[in-house]
């Protein structure tokens, strides 16, 4: 009998739920997957037997091995962590058009999100990714501005992905059970809406602003300041975006941050 390891993070899937996330993923015969944490393989045995192929990263030695002596023909298993596979590992390995399936844990799911959006960014064909994880996160994804769940995960994910919610989990859903509840969300892949001159400078007001998300936004931009000159100060920045800096963090739309980043951008 295999048994989760808790170092890993791992909650395997019971059998009557397998059906139901598979249906969900909706896997074809022509389709290549890159699956994340197959674990046992619970997903990873119907995946094979309905996609055209199956790449599994699995950072569990005994389970990569498991999998890998039962040499099923259209199944590469890659053990070790998927956050520290170099971009051209998925360059040369897969096909035109990949989909992604896994059961993340719930430790690293947002670093493994982020890095499939970098993926995707990088030139990685990417088209989707079919993703379990932990419900509080899966509502932060899908939060709107305006809500208590919105913040930096919302807005860098949503902003390079269409991200809904597929299906709801309860705990009894996993062996063992995990003390939260968990959901299924699917993030579509595309180019940044509405595209941002500095990337990384978009990123970074986000990150920045949502550590004091309860300040204004003329007193949360102080923050951008932190450690690192920046060309403008909060009240010039906010007035050339046409934002009003009273208001908070939570309140701004994608569309707006992107607009206040772009003011940021040194002119030449």
């Amino acid at each position: 009998m295999i048994r989760a390891r808790k170092r890993f993070g791992q909650h395997f899937l019971e059998p009557v739920w397998v059906e139901k996330v598979i249906t969900a993923i909706a896997p074809q015969p022509d389709q290549d997957f890159i699956e994340i944490g197959p674990g046992p393989g619970a997903l990873t045995r119907p995946l094979t037997q309905r996609a055209k192929s199956v790449t599994a990263f699995e950072i569990d030695r005994d389970l990569a091995t498991a999998l890998t002596e039962e040499a099923i023909p259209n199944l590469t298993v890659v053990e070790g962590d998927f956050l520290e596979r170099e971009t051209s590992d998925f360059r040369c390995q897969m096909s035109d058009r990949v989909r992604v399936a896994g059961n993340l844990p719930y430790n690293v799911a947002s670093a493994i999100m982020f890095k499939l959006i970098d993926l995707h960014a990088a030139g990685v064909p990417l088209v989707d990714a079919t993703l379990m994880l932990q419900r509080e996160v899966a509502d932060r994804l899908v939060a709107a501005p305006g809500s208590k769940e919105y913040g930096v995960l919302s807005i860098l994910i949503q902003h390079r992905a269409d991200v809904d919610t597929v299906l709801k989990l309860p705990a009894g859903a996993f062996r063992p059970p995990p003390k939260v509840l968990s959901s299924l969300i699917r993030l579509r892949f595309r180019e940044p809406r509405p595209a941002v001159t500095d990337a990384a400078l978009f990123a970074r007001i986000v990150q920045a602003v949502f550590t004091r998300r309860r300040k204004t936004m003329a007193n949360a931009l102080l923050a951008l300041e932190d450690g690192r000159p920046v060309s403008l100060r909060p009240a010039e920045a906010l007035a050339a975006a046409g934002l009003d800096g009273s208001r908070r963090p939570e309140t701004l739309s994608i569309a707006e941050f992107a607009r206040l980043a772009d003011i940021y951008v040194p002119r030449p």
